[in-house]
């Protein structure tokens, strides 16, 4: 049993989407209980979830049952999906109804506006500990998953709902996608408290987006940076909204304007800003910063959450102890993930990192303790000698700019993304006299966007060099 499900009580609400339609407590047990006896023992299946109470019954209730779901986007690419379905081979396949007619399976049973699909591939073999797969990538369809266990779920949840100072009482806002880490993890911290989560597919420029909101009393709200800059353009600051106490951001890093924003208003409003950091390989959560610290500290990530540990290593792997130090960020805790799997063979794989694990993120900790993101390893060229740091030029146009802009590039040359050809020979100033390189170090180029995913993060391997 996993998120205390049964010791909830029964009548209680767990999910209640903008379509009017909920789940009890309950009837998510006994949804478990009801998946554990139609399908086989232990079995892979391809779960294409939406944002609604049935994506939750069916994605919490399979892994309850003591299947292995793969959460995707319902509306995934054709060809992206064939890829993984290639691979993995999965001989269940749960899309929405509505979809169900586009393959030619049979049917084994429709509950909750999903239908589960015999594929006729062969059952194989799994990990005992092996609870749930997530992408590492909703856009490129690469093969590589995240493998989680059982043991994460738990650990994520108590830690998450022990830093958000969560109770039954709770009822978030869920926009960001099960499929997606910290959507997931917003469902895994609620169900263990006892909460309502309350889940959406509606777009946030949606005026019944709102009205869910308001009407549902909304407590919470957590987003991506991307969605923070949805609720600045919605006139966010001027609405009244007085059951929502607490916003959560995570997801990348934040620009500092807009963060500080945020952080002031929560400040003079009575609410709670806490911004957060973590990795689906940390099963979302791996540090926060308190909001007593939002201001003074804004654009740290904080300390590790609760029961877990970060640290910082040299590049000769050797623990950093001093501050202001940088050095690459490692994260111990039993949210931990087991490992990738790059093909079917591997959901047999054990777990290969026992709880501790290289994030790929260089930072820094201050005096007090708390860590600052600088950039991602390998996110940096070497222009005439010189050590660039293709994350901090970013930052460095932003925090001059209010402009959209990403940067990529080789050793002989920064390529920078921008959206607006007003800027074009500004930001090629900016970093001329901030890296003191000469222009030829920098090409800028303008596009009608910059790519990103779902939650808002670009996608650097859409961007040409």
């Amino acid at each position: 049993m996993i998120l205390r499900l049964n010791e909830h009580p029964q009548e209680a609400v767990a999910v209640l989407d903008s379509s009017g339609d909920s789940l009890k407590y309950g009837e998510l047990l006994a949804f478990s209980e009801e998946l554990a006896g139609l399908l086989p023992h232990r079995s892979l299946l391809f779960f294409l979830t939406e944002n609604n109470a049935g994506g939750v019954a069916w994605g919490i209730g399979s892994i309850n049952a003591g299947h292995v779901p793969l959460l995707l986007n319902a509306h995934i690419e054709d060809g992206l999906f064939q890829n993984l379905f290639d691979i993995y081979r999965p001989p269940y396949l749960c899309v929405p109804s509505s979809l169900a007619a586009k393959w030619q399976y049979e049917v084994v049973t429709e509950r909750y506006g999903y239908t589960l699909l015999r594929t006729g591939q062969p059952v194989c073999a799994l990990y005992e500990e092996l609870s749930h797969l997530l992408p590492t990538s909703g856009s490129t369809g690469s093969p590589k998953l995240v493998r989680h266990k059982y043991e994460n779920i738990e650990a994520a949840a108590l830690n998450i709902s022990t830093f958000f100072e969560l109770t039954a009482k709770e009822r978030p806002l869920l926009v960001l996608p099960l499929y997606y880490t910290m959507g997931l993890s917003v469902v895994f911290s609620h169900l263990y408290v006892g909460a309502t989560v309350l889940i959406t597919g509606l777009s946030m420029t949606d005026k019944a987006f709102w009205n869910f909101m308001k009407e549902q009393r909304a407590t919470s709200f957590t987003g991506v940076p991307y969605s923070f800059e949805i609720l600045n353009l919605m006139r966010f600051f001027r609405m009244d909204l007085p059951d929502l106490t607490l916003l959560t951001q995570g997801g990348g890093k934040m620009p500092r304007p807009l963060n500080l924003k945020f952080a002031e208003y929560c400040r003079d409003h009575g609410k709670r800003w806490i911004a957060t950091y973590g990795q689906s390989e940390g099963t979302a959560r791996m540090a926060y910063l308190p909001p007593e610290f939002a201001i003074s500290k804004c654009g740290s990530i904080g300390r590790a959450v609760p029961n877990a540990e970060l640290s910082l290593v040299d590049s000769d792997g050797k623990v950093i102890d001093t501050p202001n130090t940088e050095g690459e960020m490692c994260y111990r805790g039993k949210n931990v993930t087991l490992g990738y799997a790059r093909q079917r063979e591997d959901l047999m794989l054990g777990d290969e990192r026992h709880g501790f694990m290289h994030t790929g993120d260089l930072a820094y900790r201050d005096e007090d303790g708390c860590y600052y993101i600088v950039g991602r390893m390998g996110r940096f060229l070497k222009l005439f000698g010189m050590r660039i740091g293709l994350d901090e030029c970013e930052q460095i146009i932003k925090a001059k700019y209010p402009i959209e802009c990403a940067c990529v590039g080789t050793d002989a040359k920064m390529t920078v993304y921008i959206t607006d050809p007003q800027f074009a020979v500004l930001v090629k100033e900016r970093l001329v006299d901030k890296t003191k390189l000469v222009a030829s170090a920098f090409e800028v180029k303008v596009v009608d966007a910059i790519p990103k995913n779902e939650a808002g993060k670009v996608l650097y391997s859409k961007l040409t060099v």
